[in-house]
């Protein structure tokens, strides 16, 4: 157990310090367990918080209106990696961390493909929710993004309120980067993997910056549409950075010229580019359960598409083993009916729908 000079340290701070001292770069997504009621306002809330580095701390406590939108982003990161992945064996299920576990699996730690594509979606996701989160006026700390330089097309015009990407991809990066920049904080391969799979999501982010318009005149004649720019929804940054992780370079940390750096590791592949997704070790077929790659397996427990020739059918997610039917019944609304004026009545049906599940 661990002591103060007076006391018994709360569960929230020896979690939260267990989990720093092991901390990888995404141990601050633990911050999606904090109960909504649980609020951040003063800076004594700030070492309650689990997964936090020092400096990550430092920054809760300098920016406390900040941490509320941070805590939204780590729940967004989990639920986004899990929708982008449910097709697949691996499903992101890896990144549902208990409170007080003091790791992630084997799977996120190890340098896989798997762990690119995490902390790709963590950078990304974290500064698209402060970047918002200053056009929703959540945060006082920032305004709208600045209007473009160029000058709109006749019939456009620059007005709206533009998500402020800049703020959001300085804070953001601030934050999440910050395990990775200590001097203690795991092998100088993996930071540096780490590091560039950070900003490949945060390249990902930059390119989802897209123009959004409003229609303006008489009748609907859209005679004039005020413009502004808006990041691209948070799932279609996921699935960009999907594609990124399916096409990922494998590389090694070799000595080149005077100092090590990642290289691929195929000597006969183009160097790497900035917005290329990379790992160091490969990832298990993820069929069975393996404790000690981080693998759970499909056995028994996974849903396939028995008509389908993607990821999901029942012979790749099942691996070849087979599947086994079942039948679940479904009761859903029907024949609704409106009502003058104004509600709708609905009856209930029931609808028996066929599964499959893998053996």
């Amino acid at each position: 157990i661990m002591r103060s000079s007076s006391h018994i340290l709360p569960l929230g701070v020896l979690t939260a310090l267990l989990l720093s001292q092991v901390c990888s770069g995404i141990k601050w997504l633990a911050l999606s367990h904090t109960p909504a009621s649980r609020p951040v306002n003063q800076t004594q809330h700030c070492k309650l918080l689990p997964g936090m580095v020092s400096s990550q701390a430092q920054l809760c406590r300098s920016n406390l209106e900040l941490m509320q939108t941070i805590i939204q982003a780590a729940r967004e990161v989990k639920k986004t990696c899990q929708k982008t992945f449910a097709d697949m064996r691996w499903n992101c299920s890896s990144i549902e961390i208990p409170v007080n576990a003091t790791k992630y699996r084997p799977d996120l730690e190890r340098g896989t493909r798997e762990a690119a594509f995490v902390y790709a979606l963590s950078a990304a996701t974290i500064s698209h929710t402060i970047a918002q989160a200053c056009t929703s006026g959540d945060l006082r700390t920032c305004t709208c993004g600045p209007i473009p330089a160029e000058i709109p097309e006749p019939g456009y015009r620059w007005g709206g309120c533009a998500d402020n990407l800049n703020y959001g991809l300085f804070m953001g990066s601030k934050f999440s980067d910050a395990p990775m920049k200590m001097k203690r904080s795991g092998s100088s391969a993996n930071k540096l993997m780490q590091l560039h799979n950070s900003e490949v999501g945060r390249q990902a982010l930059r390119e989802a910056l897209v123009m959004k318009c409003k229609c303006h005149g008489v009748s609907g004649s859209c005679s004039i549409r005020t413009c502004w720019k808006g990041l691209q929804d948070l799932r279609e940054i996921a699935m960009d950075l999907k594609s990124k992780y399916l096409s990922a370079t494998k590389v090694v940390y070799r000595t080149m010229g005077t100092r090590k750096q990642l290289v691929p590791k195929d000597i006969d592949v183009r160097p790497l580019r900035e917005n290329e997704m990379i790992y160091l070790h490969s990832s298990p077929d993820f069929c069975t359960k393996n404790e000690k790659l981080g693998s759970v397996g499909t056995q028994d427990s996974r849903q396939c598409n028995k008509t389908s020739v993607g990821s999901d059918s029942c012979d790749l997610m099942c691996c070849g083993r087979g599947y086994n039917p079942y039948t679940e019944t479904l009761v859903e609304r029907c024949h609704c009916k409106y009502h003058w004026c104004c509600y709708v009545t609905c009856k209930k049906c029931e609808r028996n729908v066929e599964r499959y599940v893998c053996k």
